[in-house]
């Protein structure tokens, strides 16, 4: 069944002031209608029960292009100690985070005597190639599984929110940060400014702060939009994050592409006194494609809503025809993006989706939120043999494309829905 429309459900009529600026947001991105949040698994006795649902329409600032989901649900519930997602499950991520690593400490020159924090660490996924090369490294990270995860790879970690208080605390106990980051962080926090002012505390003079983001520009030119859920409360431009730094007395010296989760940004920023570290070329370029795309304008937001609604169409008539063919779907990666994708769609069930596999231990043995397909080991891929199978985190198609090239073995065939419906 599909879902409603967002003429049928629509918040269009809706004002609230952006969480940066303050100023009145009107301006409709898009709007996904309602949806539970993407990482609330369930368990089987859970599926009996009422189930959560929130609006899900995102708004652009018109003053600071800032673009933003209200907080409809509060973020300490989303993160609480029954996080689902780990960091550490990618192969690809690791390899990601261990470069960074090696990067930066030669970039900075960090060693034994140097202090590095991460906020939003997770499992010690990235702070555990730190601690192995004998940097002094710190995580500060929410939720009580994962930071226990953390522990156990040798991270020591702060339990706690980021914001200005937490930091003043951390530098009255430790000093400030030589290297602070947040990976996909700084969309996940309703007070940006508490937050932000967090890492102008506690960095050190000369220090370098980099936030690791999905680019609003990807998100807008390939049809990302299964990667707006609730954890989300913000959509990045560099143009928005360079503002919000900037009210912080922090510089944005430079800026790289990659092209992790379908397309992202790694800022690097300094106190603004710090004029040393030179403003480089590569952020007034970024800053230059922003604004050919239109991102400086209202008509550049247009769009995304009827591409969004015939990748809805594509993937229930490729469902639908695959059912009636006789042919088994399932989908691979319980990501919160896939979540968004099957709740927009309306699927309820595992009659179109069988399963979806996971490699996290965390979420086998549990059900999507909204959907309520199972999430079952990968084991079951072999067992089943499915003829098609939706790789939901479609970003992760080289590796998966590598990790499950048995499934050619029976004639399965791999399919991605974002930007656009293919079968690989």
């Amino acid at each position: 069944m599909a879902a409603a429309g967002p003429s049928e459900a629509s918040s269009s009529d809706k004002i609230m002031n952006c969480r940066f600026c303050d100023a009145p947001v009107t301006l409709p991105f898009i709007d996904l209608v309602n949806a539970p949040p993407s990482n609330a698994f369930l368990t089987e006795a859970q599926r009996g029960e009422p189930e959560g649902y929130f609006p899900l329409a995102v708004y652009v600032c018109e003053s600071c292009w800032l673009v933003q989901v209200d907080e409809y649900k509060a973020h300490d519930e989303i993160f609480s100690g029954d996080y689902a997602y780990y960091s550490s499950f990618s192969t690809s991520w690791l390899a990601h985070c261990k470069a960074y690593v090696e990067a930066m400490s030669e970039r900075l020159g960090l060693g034994s005597s140097s202090a590095v924090l991460e906020v939003a660490s997770n499992d010690g996924y990235l702070l555990q190639y730190f601690v192995q090369a004998g940097v002094p490294a710190l995580g500060v990270e929410p939720t009580s599984g994962t930071a226990a995860a953390a522990r156990e790879r040798g991270v020591e970690t702060l339990e706690e929110f980021w914001g200005e208080q937490t930091a003043r605390a951390v530098v009255a106990e430790r000093g400030t940060f030589d290297l602070m980051l947040g990976n996909n962080v700084l969309a996940h926090v309703p007070d940006i400014n508490d937050f932000v002012e967090g890492f102008a505390v506690a960095l050190a003079p000369g220090g370098t702060l980099t936030f690791e983001f999905p680019h609003l520009l990807k998100l807008i030119r390939f049809h990302q939009f299964d990667t707006i859920y609730h954890e989300h409360f913000s959509y990045l431009s560099l143009t928005a994050v360079r503002a919000v730094l900037a009210a912080h007395e922090l510089t944005v010296y430079d800026v790289e592409e990659l092209p992790t989760h379908g397309g992202s940004l790694r800022v690097f920023a300094r106190r603004a006194e710090h004029e040393a570290l030179e403003v480089q070329p590569s952020v007034a370029r970024v800053l230059a494609d922003e604004e050919e795309a239109g991102l400086l304008t209202a008509e550049g937001y247009a769009g995304l809503q009827a591409a969004a609604d015939e990748i809805r169409r594509s993937v229930l008539e490729f469902l639908t025809s695959a059912k009636r063919d006789g042919r088994s779907v399932v989908a691979y990666g319980a990501a919160a993006k896939g979540n968004t994708l099957l709740n927009y769609c309306g699927i309820k069930g595992n009659d179109l989706i069988e399963y979806v596999v996971d490699r996290n231990v965390h979420k086998q043995g549990m059900y999507a939120p909204g959907s309520h397909i199972p999430v079952v080991a990968e084991e079951r891929l072999r067992e089943t043999q499915p003829d098609y199978v939706i790789l939901l985190p479609w970003n992760l198609l080289p590796e998966l494309s590598e990790q499950l090239a048995y499934v050619r073995e029976w004639g399965g065939r791999l399919v991605t829905c974002i930007p656009s419906l293919e079968v690989h």
